[in-house]
């Protein structure tokens, strides 16, 4: 397992950062006033975390499992490669592109705090933000997959890439078997918020997919 720890850390290291405690507070005055349904908050901030916020990223690397060229540009420059197709902002000024091989599997944590690439994951997993999974991420990260439900082969190398408040890490997942007559948006719906953090894999393409077995 090798680990990549280059922190750069120069704002807040509390669970809670200023603009998150902003929010917490905001979310409180609006509920107190019945402007805000709590429940239905929750609902929407789990739909932009799981479900709509890591569209950006699972279409940089649909590209990047079609498009060689795009590959290589992502993994050279990976900023000015997803800034081509339109995501950039706040929290993803320097991006990185890892990929995942057969040899070796990428992992990103952030030890310090949770920096994380909104611009094309969407809001952060709570776990990602988490004590626990911040520390033993680096420390068993074989263990911290498996409890994902991530099994790998002994003889594959787990690299574990810490996030810092200047560089934001993007797994590029291994592309599934059977997808070869897939287009970019059918297998932009494989890819995981999880597989490009490294917790996770890309789904197998189901029948509806029609791809071959």
């Amino acid at each position: 397992m090798s680990h990549n720890n280059d922190h750069g850390h120069d704002h807040d290291h509390s669970e809670l950062s200023d603009i998150e405690l902003r929010v917490r507070a905001l979310e409180t005055l609006l509920t107190e006033k019945g402007y805000v349904d709590p429940p239905a908050l929750d609902n929407l901030v789990e739909t932009y975390e799981t479900k709509v916020g890591p569209k950006n990223g699972a279409r940089v690397v649909a590209k990047a499992w079609t498009d060689p060229d795009y590959r290589e540009r992502l993994l050279k420059d990976a900023t000015a490669a997803i800034a081509e197709l339109g995501y950039t902002g706040r929290q993803g000024e320097h991006m990185v592109a890892v990929e995942n091989t057969a040899d070796r599997h990428n992992m990103v944590v952030c030890t310090l705090c949770s920096c994380y690439p909104w611009s094309v994951l969407g809001l952060p997993p709570v776990w990602y933000k988490s004590a626990p999974y911040r520390s033993r991420a680096v420390r068993d990260p074989r263990g911290v997959l498996a409890e994902f439900g991530v099994s790998l082969p002994e003889d594959t190398e787990i690299t574990v890439w810490d996030s810092t408040a200047e560089v934001r890490y993007l797994v590029i997942p291994r592309r599934p078997d059977g997808t070869e007559g897939l287009s970019e948006e059918e297998l932009a719906d494989l890819v995981t918020r999880d597989s490009m953090i490294g917790t996770g894999l890309a789904l197998p393409p189901s029948p509806s997919h029609g791809a071959s077995a």
